[in-house]
């Protein structure tokens, strides 16, 4: 890995980290508004990206109230959905087109999450789902036009 994407990707590390704390009573539970998750739409513009947002995630996890849940389940989440997104960019054309996809991915496998609620807290699966997915949806749905934006002024795609 060179030098200058592995500086990159922990600085993506680090934002999505920060980010999340900044706000961590919304960030973890049944119901979350992890900002941070914008950060995912990085992925549409570089592969190169997993790795700090995957980092970013881990190191998040590890200030979670449930750690061990969360290192196990959010971070496979990340891995799986990331990594559905890079295969599927491979036929969507377009920074939008992928980056609307990737949210509709990412909120579609926050069962994922449910299951790992359901597991900690007893709580109800479908519901759960439904609470953490509108979530996802809404962040990821936001960070549209903000990553759009910001890729104007940075080149996410040769930052990296």
């Amino acid at each position: 890995m060179k030098t200058k994407t592995l500086a990159i990707s922990g600085i993506i590390a680090a934002l999505y980290v920060a980010v999340s704390l900044l706000i961590a009573p919304f960030a973890f539970g049944a119901v979350q508004f992890r900002i941070a998750e914008m950060f995912n739409h990085l992925i549409v513009f570089n592969k190169k990206y997993f790795f700090g947002i995957v980092l970013g995630v881990i190191v998040t996890n590890m200030f979670s109230p449930m750690a061990a849940y969360d290192l196990t389940f959010g971070v496979a989440h990340s891995i799986i959905t990331l990594s559905l997104t890079v295969f599927a960019s491979k036929f969507i054309k377009g920074h939008i087109a992928r980056m609307i996809f990737n949210t509709l991915i990412f909120t579609f496998t926050m069962f994922i999450i449910a299951f790992e609620l359901q597991l900690a807290f007893d709580l109800p699966f479908f519901y759960t789902w439904l609470t953490v997915a509108a979530g996802e949806f809404v962040v990821l749905a936001v960070g549209i036009p903000v990553m759009t934006a910001l890729n104007k002024r940075l080149n996410f795609k040769s930052l990296i």
